[in-house]
């Protein structure tokens, strides 16, 4: 076969599934998703009347740096020229506090580029610049666009989708949950709320109206219900603490000492937790799917019994994947605790271990539960009503 004919081969098969449905639902999505950008969150504030722009680091005078063994603080002063903005091409200096805390504190040399902050001068005095960080947004936007361009060349049509689903789903975090948080809302409630909304937007765009979508969509929510139940149940008795989390403490010291953190900290496990839901869910109701297709005269029992192993077969890689993740963002607390040969009992009973392993447990909870539930409702969908390719009608 021919490169072109082998090309359009390709485009045929990506791009060949599209439905009016689906067409219809991405256009409301994204309209949807506009519509949010654009929506006020209620917590914007008035102009400050400092000005953000690329600052480009001259050279550096690091006199006023002390080092205190690891810890580095004082102050690092720098000529720079701004790159952006209504200060666009102004040379001044600037400075760079240190706190003596790695996770915040930056140096600079000759040659990088940073976000600066640019207070204009009173009385026509020298501008106030202030150095806030490196500037990555260039890489990060050459990072987004990579991704999402090779995620439609390669995904086609559902590749497309994929792109409109991951708009809606940050957009949806961004200007519904978070705001949520903030403003006192039941955050448990919300979080969930908002878990079912985005798996069904995602699975239903992915998969189209179809039964293996419904499917998924209903092992997804009703796995995610069961485990929130367990852990609204525990949490009590296993006095969890939702303060291990980083930045609450700065949350209670901005104005919001009034918020639930061990209610946020649930909150952000079923969220946390939800995509891995969807994606097991997915997994056996496609694969559920393929199988029907192909054997189409297959009844309810043999195709709860297909899909049951399959699940079991998905959960056996599936459960660890929630460990593997919660516990990367932990590595070097647990470096720490080896280092200083922490005993085990005392490691797992402090409460930023206890609270990851109750956050992976109620994560993976919730997969097991998933893979039967989905593979007993896709066979009972698959078979009750079978038509090409699952659409609902």
């Amino acid at each position: 076969m021919s490169l072109s004919a082998s090309l359009r081969a390709y485009f045929r098969h990506a791009w060949g599934n599209a439905h009016v449905k689906d067409m219809v639902f991405v256009a409301i999505v994204l309209a949807i998703s506009g519509l949010a950008v654009l929506a006020p969150t209620g917590y914007e504030r008035a102009p400050d009347g400092m000005h953000r722009a690329r600052a480009a680091i001259l050279e550096t005078f690091d006199q006023g740096i002390r080092h205190y063994g690891p810890v580095t603080q004082g102050e690092q002063y720098a000529t720079v020229r701004v790159l952006a903005g209504p200060f666009k091409g102004l040379v001044g200096e600037a400075h760079n506090i240190l706190y003596g805390k790695t996770d915040i504190d930056k140096i600079f040399k000759a040659g990088d580029t940073a976000l600066a902050v640019i207070a204009p001068g009173i009385e026509g005095g020298p501008a106030d610049i202030t150095l806030v960080d490196h500037w990555r947004l260039d890489i990060q936007v050459w990072l987004v666009c990579a991704f999402l361009s090779l995620l439609v060349l390669l995904g086609g049509w559902t590749g497309v989708k994929s792109f409109v689903s991951f708009i809606f789903t940050g957009t949806v975090i961004w200007k519904v949950l978070i705001p949520a948080f903030l403003s006192g809302f039941p955050a448990i409630l919300s979080s969930l709320a908002v878990v079912a909304l985005l798996s069904f937007v995602i699975i239903f765009l992915v998969s189209g109206f179809s039964r293996t979508g419904l499917s998924a969509f209903l092992g997804s929510v009703m796995g995610t219900a069961i485990s929130a139940a367990l852990a609204l149940a525990l949490s009590n008795p296993y006095h969890l603490n939702g303060s291990v989390r980083s930045f609450s403490e700065t949350l209670k010291y901005s104005g919001f000492d009034h918020l639930d953190l061990a209610q946020i900290f649930l909150a952000g496990t079923f969220l946390a937790s939800s995509g891995a839901f969807m994606d097991l869910a997915m997994d056996v109701a496609a694969s559920m799917e393929e199988l029907h297709l192909k054997r189409p005269a297959l009844g309810f029992i043999e195709l709860a019994k297909s899909g049951l192993n399959v699940g079991r077969k998905v959960i056996g890689t599936m459960s660890t994947t929630l460990l593997l993740a919660y516990t990367g963002g932990f590595t070097s607390l647990l470096m720490v605790f080896m280092a200083q040969n922490v005993n085990p009992l005392t490691m797992f009973s402090m409460s930023y271990v206890s609270s990851e392993v109750f956050h992976t447990m109620v994560g993976s909870l919730g997969l097991v539960l998933i893979a039967p539930l989905t593979a007993l409702l896709s066979a009972w969908l698959l078979s009750s009503q079978p038509s090409q390719k699952g659409y609902l009608r």
